[in-house]
């Protein structure tokens, strides 16, 4: 199991969900993936937040939406030693802050942004709570994606704010992925796809998270039986065999049965 104490800054290291119902998310997830997702000792506290457990592990966090005509979504926080500098570094590469940072208990520091090409995403600067507890084990976040249709512009925004060199390699298609490097060295932190003429233009760019899973076609089938459906896939990579699928509120999320990992 990898299970996860700290984030070196520059990685993704939490994944929450906005729902316009949080009982109904709670039973479809805990349906799903078999997590436990009670009301925590704060929750009055922290407006509703409760967090998703496998195995005693804290895996994601689900709350409700907290402003009018905000979208069901997942989103991506990326751990940072300093959140202030962080939203002076997003400001000054061209991003937008939503949400300027804030103290969250003694849990740590978060602050929300959205990118040049429109991608929302959040950073963590953690306190006594760092992030995930486990990763890339069945039902647990394996991967962070931006989908984007101005990769080169994702970038150069992306490499001012956190450091991050883009590998980009050929697809099948003619079209090419990129992979993110943190700190110009060979860990690999999240992936970018040009989603151009990929997905219809009405779908702004975002930041799409990755659950492993033990079974994709099992998962997708499951999905559908607990009100959701199915986007994109199955389809096969070498890494493994994903799709994409919406909960019943809407929320995308990806779902992939990593190669060499048992359930």
């Amino acid at each position: 199991m990898t299970e996860m104490t700290s984030y070196e800054p520059g990685t993704p290291s939490w994944i929450d969900l906005g729902t316009p119902d949080i009982d109904a998310s709670v039973s479809f997830y805990e349906a799903l993936f078999g997590w436990s997702i009670p009301e925590g000792p704060n929750t009055e506290a922290t407006g509703g937040y409760r967090q998703a457990m496998r195995d005693g592990n804290p895996v994601a966090g689900v709350m409700p939406l907290m402003a009018e005509g905000q979208p069901p979504a997942w989103s991506s926080y990326v751990s940072v030693a300093d959140a202030g500098a962080t939203a002076t570094a997003v400001k000054e590469a061209g991003g937008t802050v939503m949400a300027e940072p804030m103290d969250v208990m003694d849990l740590g520091r978060m602050a929300i942004f959205a990118d040049p090409t429109g991608a929302v995403f959040g950073v963590w600067q953690a306190g006594s709570f760092p992030g995930a507890g486990v990763v890339n084990e069945p039902v647990s976040l394996s991967w962070n994606e931006l989908n984007t249709r101005d990769p080169e512009a994702a970038k150069e925004f992306y490499g001012a704010v956190f450091g991050w060199s883009a590998e980009e390699t050929k697809m099948p298609d003619g079209g090419a992925y990129n992979q993110w490097h943190r700190d110009g060295g060979d860990a690999v932190v999240g992936g970018m796809l040009d989603v151009r003429g990929r997905l219809p233009d009405e779908i702004p760019a975002h930041w799409l998270v990755y659950f492993a899973v033990a079974d994709c076609d099992a998962t997708v089938e499951k999905v559908k039986e607990l009100g959701g459906d199915l986007a994109f896939g199955p389809m096969d990579l070498p890494v493994g065999r994903f799709a994409v699928v919406r909960d019943p509120h809407g929320a995308h999320f990806a779902v992939i049965a990593l190669s060499g990992v048992a359930g």
